[in-house]
């Protein structure tokens, strides 16, 4: 395998917040706390220490939440180690995606594993545990339903409502045989198959199936799975809960970080409300927003209302059904667990970065943020590609047009481009109007205008000339169209849409072990995995 590293300067589909904070921007500077490097864990440490979590209620959560999982020896450790006061966490999260959803999936959770090892030779004298949040409670079930294989979509059609992680494994059996038709009958499908149908016919849930599946591809490395939805670690927000809801402070501290962040040049990425809650009912089948309508806490689209001594008995007796927000999400996972740093995408770093004012008001730690590593990983077939094409990887991230038209220009045994006629002609229409201006000012314009014409003319034949001289070169463009579009389907980055599957019925677990091996998160760069 070739690697390769690019600055994030160099990747046009990277947001100006992401590549800005990635390569540490100052504007961005007083919106976190701790800069992204190793030595910064030092100071991290002793800050979260502070935080005095309630590691006793983490790991009684654990055990019982992994007591139907499958468990390796290196999670059992993990989850024991969380006990001891040395010990602390580095967190990745993501919505309870179909079958892992975007490769994106894959490497935040593997930068979060590298990450957990290499502090632990650089800091020996403690534990750090890769510990993965899958986000069940959300309930936005277009942003889940679906996965790529092999540029086919595959949807999960499913009428419940309410939170993703609840709703019924049954009607994932058209989506099992869908994904078996794309992948084939070699070995290494039937591997994927088996794998996927244990963790949907395992499980009632979609939140317990989700959770399966991630500890089935990481176990072996200790990634720890939590769900965060437990009544017990729900009942150790309950201060905040309340706060939140009764005296909502969160969104005039956030409203005052956006618009600071505004005046550096980026947008804000998440609205806050005024109440940044949802009640997901007794049943836990619903998920909707709470308001407060002339004194009485409503919530929205039911029944449900409650004057204020009355949620405040509801949050005490059943903090299970109060769910956060994203605004108030982060405030959450931080006070359960004894947490370091988050590792997340661009787009997550974006509402993070929002978050440091709210965090100092609630009294609880404001962790590093680390950007995960980025990936275009190029097999052997389109490496081969490229080489015949004679194309490097940095042309393959800019505009497939302009490509092209270098392309054509560098191959062509014509010479067809008319810059310099253009540039002669230019001179000739400006003699033509110096002699307008001296017969009649007034005629200047039309001479202008009529030199526009002809230059107009010429461009109009240079791109005639583009046209032709591509139609001999008709079979290399389509070759790089195809290549483009299979490294950067739909002109986005391959992350964000191809599913691991692809991947692993080619290499199987050697596509982890690659990705295990080269991504680093405290690496600011763009990694690209060529197999040569």
């Amino acid at each position: 395998m070739e690697i390769r590293q690019l600055p994030f300067s160099q990747v046009p589909y990277l947001s100006k917040r992401d590549q800005s904070y990635t390569m540490g921007a100052p504007e961005l500077r007083p919106f976190y706390r701790y800069d992204t490097e190793r030595s910064s864990f030092a100071q991290a440490i002793e800050d979260k220490k502070k935080d005095n979590t309630d590691r006793k209620t983490l790991v009684e959560t654990l055990r019982e939440q992994y007591s139907n999982l499958e468990t390796s020896q290196p999670v059992k450790d993990n989850i024991e180690s969380l006990l001891k006061e040395n010990t602390f966490t580095l967190v990745t999260a993501h919505q309870p995606s179909l079958f892992t959803g975007p490769l994106y999936y894959i490497y935040k959770i593997i930068s979060t594993i590298n990450l957990a090892e290499t502090l632990r030779e650089q800091y020996p004298g403690y534990n750090f545990v890769p510990v993965f949040i899958s986000g069940g409670e959300d309930h936005d079930f277009e942003e889940v339903n679906h996965l790529h294989l092999f540029g086919k979509s595959i949807t999960w059609e499913n009428e419940e409502s309410g939170p993703v992680g609840t709703m019924k494994t049954d009607t994932l059996q058209p989506v099992l045989e869908e994904v078996r038709e794309v992948l084939g009958n070699s070995e290494r499908a039937e591997e994927l198959y088996a794998l996927l149908r244990e963790s949907v016919e395992g499980h009632s849930r979609y939140a317990d199936t989700a959770r399966h599946l991630a500890n089935a591809l990481f176990k072996d490395y200790g990634l720890v799975i939590i769900d965060m939805s437990d009544a017990r670690l729900k009942k150790l927000f309950v201060p905040f809960i309340k706060e939140e809801i009764l005296n909502q402070p969160s969104k005039a501290l956030v409203e005052a970080t956006v618009a600071r962040l505004e005046e550096a040049g980026f947008s804000e990425q998440a609205y806050p409300r005024e109440i940044n809650f949802f009640y997901l009912g007794p049943e836990l089948r619903l998920r909707e927003r709470i308001v407060l309508e002339d004194g009485t806490y409503k919530v929205l689209n039911t029944d449900y209302a409650f004057r204020e001594e009355e949620l405040v008995a509801e949050i005490e007796k059943h903090p299970e059904r109060f769910s956060p927000n994203v605004v108030m999400r982060p405030i959450y996972q931080e006070l359960v667990l004894p947490n370091l740093a988050y590792i997340g995408g661009g787009g997550e770093l974006a509402y993070w970065l929002e978050r440091k004012s709210q965090f100092e008001h609630f009294g609880i730690n404001y962790p590093m943020l680390v950007r995960r590593n980025s990936v275009l990983f190029i097999d052997q077939g389109n490496a081969k590609r490229m080489e015949k094409l004679e194309l490097s990887v940095e042309q393959l991230f800019g505009d497939i047009e302009a490509l092209i038209k270098e392309y054509v220009r560098e191959n062509t045994e014509n010479e067809i481009s008319l810059a310099d006629e253009k540039a002669q002609l230019n001179a000739l229409v400006k003699g033509i109007e110096e002699k307008a201006r001296e017969v009649d000012p007034t005629l200047v314009k039309t001479a202008a205008a009529e030199g526009q014409k002809m230059v107009n003319s010429l461009e109009q034949l240079e791109s005639k000339l583009m046209r032709a001289e591509k139609q001999r070169h008709d079979i290399a463009i389509n070759q790089m169209r195809t290549l483009k579009d299979k490294l950067f389907p739909g002109n986005g980055l391959q992350e964000r849409y191809d599913n691991f599957m692809m991947y692993y019925l080619k290499y199987g677990q050697e596509f982890f072990d690659i990705l295990k091996k080269e991504l680093d998160p405290m690496d600011k760069r763009f990694t690209v995995i060529i197999d040569r």
